[in-house]
């Protein structure tokens, strides 16, 4: 299958592409201002000239807005109870480490697309590895990872509406009145679409995020204890780490099929990718620092999730109503990526992928109307579903982010240069790959054990509200 596979990219891709083990070399020749030689050849949209739809138009500035965007939003509101977990010092060192680790897997990434440009979505790098089975297993994962957020940003919208709204109405509503206006700002046929709508996305969650900061020096809780370390069970621990693990987890899901994967096929540039995962990155680990140093600080031990609900009332609606605009957009990102997937994966070498046609349309409008509903009827109607998102993320977003960007770099450096020669002599290379699939292994079963086990404890305990509930 492999030898298969190598043989078809070698005839769509460039003959130029040089190895793809080494690390800052390049793999195809460059031509200034444009794509790389050949690219286009291989690629999912092709040669755009002449289309109606053009889809190559993102620069990468705009593709780190996007990824701002949809990454820093309602997850970093968790991070200052891992702090009060774990203490300040572990848990920073957590955060950064895994900022760093994902930039890490990034570049792996971005290697792997620029050596396979026909990838646009996880299903087909899963192809690419392990076949059709591994195509319809990872792309299966990124929808279903894809709808679980974009119910959680339904979620996200819902507490902040009923904090700006003293609870006057019923959560179901609240949600109902969010899914409007995310099902509208995901209808977009082309990220260029919704890259515009992320610069007030990136500026709200980065002001509100300074605003509750503000309001917890504000009101600093009297008494508060703030904990250099604390001494926790591994169940306890593990919980309060997977906060950071699945903020970071977005990255990789954005950067792999739902986002990396899809935004780089849709660069101008792309192999100007990694420059957007350094701002990502960047921008993220040092938000992230500071949101949730400054935060447990100010509040201590007794920090709640999300971090908003600790503040004073007057502070609380002004975070919240604020970060409003992130939600929503961060919302619409995860439904256009689900329906971008299976629209390319319809009509990819289609016309309908580059027409306007009323079967191209109306395919898409029905896509964003099922992504935005399942994930509507998810966030209302599944009692359990925040521990759902813990159980996707365990299965699916461990290895999207983390484990099997490995893979990625022993597939290529195996096939494309002298197989496991080429592994003993970049032994450092193939450690840190190595390491990586395990690391992602680990997070999945532990992280699969900790959220099953919490699912027992809600039910035993009584916290388990009835389906569709107020």
């Amino acid at each position: 299958m492999a030898s298969r596979i190598n043989t078809i990219m070698s005839e769509k891709y460039s003959s130029s592409r040089q190895s793809p083990g080494d690390s800052g070399e390049k793999h195809t020749e460059d031509v200034p201002g444009t794509r790389p030689a050949g690219y286009d050849n291989a690629d999912v949209f092709g040669h755009e000239e002449g289309h109606d739809i053009k889809y190559k138009t993102l620069s990468w500035p705009l593709v780190a807005i996007l990824m701002i965007a949809e990454i820093v939003s309602n997850g970093m509101l968790s991070l200052p109870s891992s702090l009060a977990v774990v203490g300040i010092v572990p848990g920073l060192i957590i955060i950064v480490f895994l900022g760093v680790f994902a930039t890490y897997t990034s570049w792996l990434l971005v290697k792997f697309k620029m050596n396979h440009p026909e990838v646009h979505n996880m299903g087909d790098a899963g192809y690419i590895l392990f076949g059709p089975v591994g195509r319809e297993v990872l792309a299966f994962g990124t929808v279903i990872f894809a709808v679980f957020a974009t119910g959680g940003q339904l979620l996200a919208g819902q507490i902040a509406l009923a904090s700006l709204s003293d609870g006057k109405l019923c959560l179901m509503l609240y949600t109902g009145i969010f899914a409007i206006p995310t099902l509208i700002c995901s209808f977009p046929r082309t990220l260029d679409g919704l890259s515009w709508l992320s610069v007030p996305s990136v500026l709200s969650i980065l002001i509100a995020g300074i605003v509750g900061m503000v309001g917890a020096g504000q009101y600093p809780v009297q008494d508060r204890t703030v904990s250099i370390a604390e001494g926790s069970s591994f169940y306890t621990a593990f919980i309060s780490i997977t906060n950071p693990v699945f903020s970071f987890a977005g990255h990789f899901m954005l950067m792999m099929s739902r986002r990396f994967f899809v935004m780089v096929s849709e660069m101008k540039q792309p192999q100007h990718a990694m420059r957007a995962a350094y701002t990502l990155q960047g921008f993220a680990t040092t938000f992230y620092v500071v949101f949730a140093a400054v935060v447990y600080a100010y509040i201590g031990n007794n920090v709640a999730s999300p971090a908003f609900s600790s503040l004073e009332t007057k502070w609380q609606k002004a975070a919240f109503g604020i970060a409003i605009p992130n939600f929503l957009i961060a919302g619409s990102l995860y439904a256009h990526t689900a329906s971008k997937l299976l629209f390319v994966r319809i009509f990819r070498h289609s016309r309908h992928l580059h027409s306007h046609t009323v079967l191209g349309w109306g395919t898409w409008a029905l896509l964003i109307l099922i992504m935005n509903g399942l994930g509507f009827v998810l966030a209302v109607g599944v009692p359990i579903f925040n521990y759902l998102i813990g159980i996707a993320a365990s299965l699916f977003a461990a290895w999207f982010t983390y484990g099997i960007a490995g893979m990625f770099w022993l597939h290529d450096s195996y096939h494309y240069e002298q197989g496991l020669y080429t592994w003993a002599r970049k032994w450092f290379q193939s450690t840190l790959a190595i390491l990586t699939i395990l690391i992602g292994g680990f997070i999945c079963v532990a992280g699969m054990y900790v959220t099953v086990r919490s699912i027992v404890e809600a039910y035993d305990n009584g916290e388990v509200a009835s389906p569709f509930a107020c």
